[in-house]
């Protein structure tokens, strides 16, 4: 029983050609089936049939939501009240939530059914969902390799067909990179388009939630309903969320940009650069404009994300003490041997590592060297994008360097892996809307995406150049 699209589903469902529990038994089956991808932390068997008899039956009265027939995954940093959460770390051991995140609410209240949690790097840190306290996720196109992370498991639920659309979260690259190694479409929407609200919180200037699915509609409904102003999140925008409509309708032709230095990196993959210039030509074929320009700061663009989204994540995790609520050691004596021996045993090696290198940039006599001078930094990108992005429609980027990586390479430098980030975090520190959709197949197999960024707040067009560009 498979559909492509939400619309065809809905369309079966109101004709009783097929009914909703079905679908969720069916997707149960194939998550019991597939337990060796570990992509499930927890399934909520028992929830979605008992939601899914309740939306049949208002199927058949004309009652039901917007998203009725939609069955998500959430990616397990995100609340949701009387279930457990714990973003993939020890910390969080056996702690329920006590509310649910808005973005998940919206979703439900439109009869949405929500299918279970995903695995995910701890605390949203990693880019090979090999972080998690609860093992690493496998990639479903190929079990050896990493799904990408840190919504490693958000987006191989939708890969290997256990849900619609997954709900990930997106701090440097996290949504588009998993959609890149995975073969499917990952958004990362503006800065403050979907609440955070209930959102485990890594780096509160750059996290989005943003959704994974196989096409640019049922992306563009979810954003629908996720978007717009919610009072529980002071940063969410006041705008109201888009009324996409039909996406076909694309106004052109338009002009897209493309950094000269990013095509001529020597770690970007041949296939991949080739597969981009491939494109590039074939916009010009169809009337568009594709300029290459000069990004000086591309090199620059790691160092500042790392030390912000580090202070702001010592910051952020400050709270898991082992005292409030979640793992508290056993060998504790005291209060300090408790806050100490607590976040020791109950944060994963990278975690800590971040807390440290936070804690450090925002010590006494190197806050302005580095945190400080990181801000200005920041700024600087920011107006640099607002640049480029006020003559041109879009930026077009490769989503990785590669397709997919092996699991368990061994890494004598850890922080090698920060440079997976290095085409996606632009538009993290810059706020702006960004999309991995699945254009290219390599030659070992592996799909991988192109990125698009558009300017803040134009996730609309963003979505609708998103889909001519999976069209062509």
């Amino acid at each position: 029983m498979e559909y492509t699209r939400l619309a065809d589903l809905q369309a079966e469902l109101k004709a009783g050609k097929v009914k909703m529990i079905d679908v969720v038994n069916e997707f149960l089956e194939r998550i019991d089936q597939h337990t060796d991808l570990n992509i499930f932390l927890e399934v909520f068997a028992g929830d979605a049939r008992q939601r899914a008899t309740v939306i049949d039956e208002k199927i058949q009265h004309g009652t039901a939501g917007k998203l009725a027939g939609l069955v998500v995954s959430i990616k397990d940093n995100m609340c949701f009240k009387d279930h457990k959460v714990s973003a993939a770390s020890k910390i969080l051991e056996g702690f329920e939530s006590l509310f649910t995140a808005t973005a998940v609410e919206r979703l439900l209240a439109e009869d949405a059914i929500v299918i279970g949690r995903t695995n995910c790097d701890e605390f949203a840190m990693g880019s090979s969902n090999e972080n998690s306290a609860f093992g690493s996720v496998k990639n479903p196109l190929n079990t050896s390799l990493s799904p990408g992370g840190s919504s490693g498991g958000a987006a191989a639920s939708v890969a290997a067909n256990l849900c619609h659309i997954a709900l990930g979260s997106d701090t440097g690259g996290s949504i588009r990179q998993p959609a890149s190694f995975t073969g499917v479409i990952g958004h990362k929407p503006t800065y403050g388009r979907v609440s955070r609200y209930g959102l485990i919180a890594y780096a509160s200037s750059f996290d989005q939630i943003g959704p994974f699915g196989k096409n640019m509609d049922d992306i563009a409904r979810v954003m629908e309903v996720m978007g717009g102003k919610d009072e529980m999140d002071s940063t969410s925008s006041s705008r109201p969320a888009d009324d996409h409509g039909d996406l076909a309708k694309v106004e052109g032709p338009l002009k897209f940009a493309y950094y000269a230095d990013v095509l001529e990196r020597e770690g970007l993959d041949p296939e991949i650069k080739a597969h981009i210039e491939q494109k590039i030509e074939g916009l010009r074929a169809e009337g568009h404009t594709v300029d290459a320009l000069e990004f000086p700061y591309l090199d620059s663009l790691v160092p500042i994300y790392y030390i912000l989204t580090t202070a702001e994540a010592s910051s952020n995790l400050a709270r898991y003490d082992g005292v409030h609520f979640g793992y508290r050691s056993e060998n504790a004596t005291d209060l300090e041997s408790t806050y100490k021996k607590s976040r020791t045993e109950g944060f994963g090696e990278e975690v800590k590592r971040r807390i440290m290198l936070g804690t450090f940039v925002l010590s006494s006599g190197y806050y302005d060297a580095y945190y400080g001078k990181a801000q200005k930094a920041r700024n600087l990108i920011r107006q640099k994008t607002d640049e480029v992005l006020a003559d041109y429609d879009a930026i077009l980027l490769p989503t990785s360097p590669h397709t997919a990586f092996p699991l368990e390479q061994e890494l004598s430098d850890p922080t090698v892996m920060y440079l997976e980030d290095i085409f996606t975090v632009q538009a993290n520190i810059a706020g702006n809307p960004a999309i991995s959709v699945p254009t290219g197949t390599h030659s070992n197999g592996m799909p991988f995406g192109i990125q698009l960024m558009t300017g803040r707040f134009e996730d609309d067009k963003l979505l609708r150049i998103a889909k001519m560009l999976i069209s062509e």
